[in-house]
């Protein structure tokens, strides 16, 4: 008997790259399928952070369905939980699956009739991902759900609250990860900071045992809060294996807007603590939203100030987007559309002069994993998370070299290899 096609649609986070990896080793029955337009099933793994991107999701399974009426559509992710039911009775899909349904997959789609399985907010992965489909690193959840409850985010509500994997099934992935060929590996998670509060563990602890597994080369961490990085954690700063970047989550720089936020944030603290890291060589992210209910012009003057103290080269800068069922939705209106557009420019400007500076002062001993690459052009990061553009007349894909002397252009370095 024929086997039927699947083709996975992700959106939003690494924790749904992660998931719909889940998925797809859970397939037993079903062939992957790369190309939607051939796919008997489609799987959309959806995002629900904003209204927007809730539309999107909506875009896209309507445009899907109009360029093939039989295809079946199962919507799966963060968005089976706040807008599931709905797009049930609207039979905008033939299925809605939750977070906990995922690894039974292969059995729910044998079901003949329509089905709505949203699931519990308590489930903890068993899956052991052996392989990334296309991918040079790996991806690895260490946790689920967050416990913050911050005014603009809806995901504690779809994902629920914070709980670590296993730490000994961490460690088994990894190991067979490092067996297949991976060396980097990014922890992921909803709140990846709070690993290990449950299970009498930590951050650092959990790094420490990765380090050992033969294979590991450079550990990444997904986002951190800054109340999340003790003095445990500053003592393996040093560490070779650690990747020489930490995106920390700030999402403002005024004390005003973080309250509003309901932060647990402060900026004199956050300075302290990013000199402190920069001072060991680190690169720095962070996560802003520009426009956020009650910023004014005196607020977003101190903000950009501050910016310009920090010492950061990476930024995940967005515009504030009203989520229903979120806090600052009954703030009122955020700021208007064209000086929070005005702004946010203002604030990536910024960074990207501080990212070029920061090149500019790095640009020796650059251990780049190449990601991909053809015809004698190859991309990859280093380890500050800065891509690299490489010309070599080797086959680079999936290598790691050093890079001395790089090239230094105004979004990326290039180097001859």
């Amino acid at each position: 008997m024929k086997r039927q096609k699947v083709h996975f649609k992700t959106f939003g986070c690494r924790t749904n790259q992660f998931d719909t990896q889940v998925m797809m080793s859970r397939l037993e029955d079903y062939e992957l399928e790369n190309d939607e337009s051939r796919a008997d099933i489609v799987i959309v793994n959806s995002c629900t952070v904003t209204n927007g991107a809730d539309a999107s999701v909506r875009r896209y399974i309507n445009s899907l369905k109009r360029k093939n009426p039989d295809v079946r559509v199962i919507l799966t992710g963060c968005g089976a939980h706040s807008k599931g039911e709905e797009f049930f009775e609207k039979e905008a899909v033939f299925g809605v699956m939750g977070h906990s349904e995922k690894e039974k997959i292969n059995e729910i789609l044998k079901r003949p009739e329509r089905f709505c399985e949203i699931g519990d907010l308590e489930h903890i992965d068993s899956t052991i991902v052996e392989n990334f489909r296309g991918k040079s690193r790996a991806f690895i959840k260490i946790q689920e759900g967050c416990d913050f409850r911050c005014s603009y985010c809806i995901i504690p509500f779809v994902r629920g609250n914070a709980r670590s994997h296993d730490e000994e099934k961490i460690l088994l992935q990894i190991e067979r990860l490092a067996s297949n060929g991976f060396g980097e590996f990014i922890l992921t998670g909803t709140n990846v900071g709070s690993y290990g509060r449950d299970r009498g563990s930590s951050m650092a602890k959990l790094l420490k045992r990765i380090s050992a597994l033969r294979g590991v080369r450079r550990i990444r961490i997904g986002s951190l809060e800054p109340m999340q990085i003790d003095e445990e954690f500053m003592e393996i700063l040093d560490e070779e294996w650690m990747a020489k970047h930490l995106h920390i989550a700030l999402q403002h720089t005024s004390d005003r807007m973080l309250e509003l936020m309901n932060r647990r944030n402060s900026y004199d603290e956050d300075l302290k603590l990013f000199e402190e890291i920069a001072s060991h060589g680190y690169a720095l992210g962070t996560d802003f939203i520009v426009g956020h209910p009650g910023e004014g012009e005196s607020e977003w003057r101190e903000a950009i100030q501050r910016v310009e103290q920090l010492p950061l080269s990476h930024i995940h800068a967005f515009t504030y987007s009203g989520r229903d069922g979120t806090a600052a939705v009954k703030m009122g209106e955020g700021v208007r559309g064209d000086i929070a557009k005005k702004r946010h420019s203002q604030l990536t400007k910024l960074i990207k002069k501080k990212n070029l500076l920061f090149r500019k002062e790095h640009r020796e001993g650059l251990n780049v994993l190449v990601e991909s690459g053809r015809d004698g052009l190859y991309l990859g990061y280093d380890q500050y998370y800065n891509r690299v553009r490489i010309e070599s007349g080797e086959d680079l894909t999936h290598c790691w070299v050093t890079l001395n002397d790089v090239e230094v252009g105004d979004d990326i370095n290039f180097c001859r290899f």
